[in-house]
């Protein structure tokens, strides 16, 4: 007998946001919600917010919570500490590691400390020189998709590139620019998927070129030099572990005759047609729906975890109770 809508798990698909990114998490969020739809086994609702307090989330019904935000807010901690708060299961990373992954000096000091090789990098203080060799690229600290970064070959370009960003974004990030191919790999509740090699049809990989237009070719499984996709599968899962992701996450890279240099991790990747999780996890067999529904049923279970939990604290709390009545008191007869 089939279920009714009724019976389902209610998912809550939460997408929009106030961050630079916000158009491409309403374009993510929106396709998740139709995947889980498709995919027949939730009741899916989904709202477009801007920031969200504790008790606006409370009032909306759901039994699992699917975040679609990008960018410092939406995926950077803040919003995961209101899910935190509010107590209902969420998909992707907790509050600590969604704050790491945002901030890639942190990140990068995490994989540096690992031994993963990465680009020096400085960060940029206001009336301050950039104590690094260019070229480099002046980036935001926390922000995704390309967003305001500027390649700075001459001290005009960095004077340019200081102007233009310094009072928009709270703080900036100079690092070498690297030469190479650009990779990524998706994880899957811990598991690589395929290697993606990004072959821009402009020099740089930008924000038009991630969503906007088609010339991007995309590569699943490229050729790659002897070692090269051992050391980035490598690299991934420890950027994962070791930053403590959880669910789902994208790692990007150069390579080079060097091997491969860790750029950033992103704990919430996007899920557009453009997307590259999605990609990959189709190329290993994986169809989007399917991705979708089996990321809301984890956190789902958890859900079931955290009952037997209470549980089993509350009955080990009450047999101390219990043994704690049966002791003869001091003095009784």
């Amino acid at each position: 007998m089939s279920e009714t809508v009724e019976s389902l798990p209610r998912v809550l698909v939460l997408m929009g946001g106030p961050d630079a990114e916000r158009e491409i998490s309403i374009r993510s969020g929106s396709r998740v919600a139709s995947a889980l739809r498709e995919s027949g086994r939730f009741a899916v609702e989904e709202r477009t917010i801007d920031r969200l307090t504790v008790e606006e989330l409370a009032a909306m019904p759901a039994d699992v919570i699917f975040p679609v935000l990008h960018g410092p807010w939406g995926e950077g901690g803040p919003l995961q500490d209101v899910l935190e708060a509010d107590g209902r299961p969420y998909v992707g990373s907790r509050p600590r590691a969604s704050r790491i992954s945002m901030d890639k000096m942190a990140s990068k000091l995490f994989m540096r400390a690992a031994g993963v090789r990465t680009p020096p990098a400085r960060e940029v203080r206001q009336g301050q020189p950039i104590d690094l060799a260019r070229p480099f690229v002046i980036k935001p600290i926390e922000d995704g998709s390309s967003v305001g970064v500027r390649h700075c070959v001459t001290p005009e370009d960095v004077e340019k590139a200081r102007a233009d960003l310094e009072g928009q974004h709270p703080r900036l990030m100079a690092e070498s620019l690297i030469t190479g191919r650009e990779m990524t790999i998706g994880i899957l509740e811990r598991e690589t998927l395929p290697i993606i090699e990004i072959v821009p049809a402009v020099r740089f990989y930008d924000y038009e070129a991630k969503y906007e237009r088609n010339a991007t070719q995309y590569i699943v499984d490229p050729e790659l030099p002897p070692g090269a996709a051992d050391e980035m599968n490598h690299a991934a899962r420890v950027a994962y572990e070791r930053i403590g992701c959880r669910d789902v996450a994208r790692v990007d890279f150069i390579l080079n005759e060097d091997g491969a240099w860790f750029l950033e991790i992103n704990a919430m990747p996007g899920m557009t047609d453009h997307s590259l999780v999605p990609k990959a996890a189709q190329h290993a067999g994986i169809a989007f729906p399917d991705l979708c529904a089996r990321l809301a049923m984890r956190a789902l279970g958890r859900r079931s975890r955290m009952r037997q939990q209470r549980n089993s604290m509350a009955v080990a709390a009450a047999a101390a109770v219990s043994a704690a009545a049966a002791t003869p008191q001091e003095g009784s007869p």
